[in-house]
């Protein structure tokens, strides 16, 4: 999904990252679910799920560095 829209991962961060506070929230986790799952209860399901893998930090968020490093992963 953010490859096919985005030239960078750095891009996608960015345009998701609504707040420009260097993190994402679930409610904008969802927002980038929104493409490829579109189910609201799964979608739901999955921000938590990516939220308790990713957020390293342990803020209830994904930093750009989690970020970074997940998709980098990919």
């Amino acid at each position: 999904l953010i490859t096919n829209q985005f030239d960078s991962p750095e891009e996608a961060f960015r345009f998701f990252n609504s707040e420009k506070e260097g993190r994402l929230k679930k409610f904008e986790i969802k927002k980038m679910l929104r493409g490829a799952v579109t189910n609201d209860f799964i979608r739901d399901v999955v921000a938590n799920e990516l939220l308790k893998g990713y957020d390293v930090s342990s803020e209830d968020t994904i930093n750009w560095e989690e970020f970074k490093v997940e998709i980098a992963a990919l």
